[in-house]
């Protein structure tokens, strides 16, 4: 199954955001998008599961267009960076609605053991992102978007979390953001980087030095 997002321009009040974007994403690669903080990242990642509109855009599935909003059609799936289940609801609640299994969850985060009739609100910030990160990851959707699924969260769960996203990859499309670069670069099978409102594609971290988005001392602390 491959995705992809082409042709993609949007303005806010006659600022140009994004201009000429395109995206290729598909099963068994995790496709990721590296940027600095205000180039566009999320509002692609809304554009694409059609939330925001833009001013043109063009998102195809195994090269048939996507004729109505994406998230309308039950085949992907969204990670905000804001918390989205309502705080009143329970954690067992919130499994429930998302069809995923509790004990599966415990056997990953096996410390939640004692939030299971806790509500959303009585959790930490980072014990929230995990939850709502495990329960996009194994939704049904065929097509997931993951904008900051590390943040907040430790460096043990962060781990647990990519190793869910590389079981995932294998049936879904996993197009994924997050400022954690080195992460990112880890869990990424492409690399796309948004500089001056513009797509690239990325080959390795000396093209993400000459974008701008590393230093070079970033880059050997990478390489060592």
């Amino acid at each position: 199954m491959i995705l992809e997002v082409d042709n993609v321009e949007l303005n806010f009040d006659q600022t140009s955001i994004l201009q000429g974007i395109y995206l290729k994403a598909e099963t068994q690669k995790v496709t990721c998008i590296l940027g600095r903080n205000g180039c566009g990242k999320s509002s692609l990642h809304k554009i694409i599961f059609g939330s925001l509109k833009a001013k043109y855009s063009l998102v195809r599935l195994n090269k048939k267009p996507i004729t109505k909003k994406f998230f309308q059609t039950g085949l992907v799936n969204y990670l905000p960076q804001h918390h989205y289940i309502p705080k009143e609801v329970s954690v067992k609640k919130a499994f429930q609605l998302y069809g995923c299994s509790w004990e599966a969850f415990l056997k990953d985060f096996d410390s939640f053991l004692v939030h299971k009739n806790a509500k959303i609100n009585e959790l930490s910030g980072g014990e929230r992102r995990i939850i709502e990160t495990y329960l996009v990851l194994q939704s049904k959707a065929k097509v997931l978007l993951l904008d900051e699924p590390f943040s907040n969260i430790a460096p043990l769960q962060i781990e647990k979390i990519k190793q869910i996203i590389q079981q995932q990859k294998e049936e879904k499309i996993i197009v994924l953001t997050d400022h954690f670069y080195e992460d990112v670069l880890e869990v990424a099978d492409v690399l796309y980087t948004i500089h001056h409102k513009r797509s690239h594609l990325i080959k390795d971290e000396n093209d993400l030095v000459n974008f701008g988005y590393l230093t070079s001392a970033q880059k050997a602390t990478i390489q060592q």
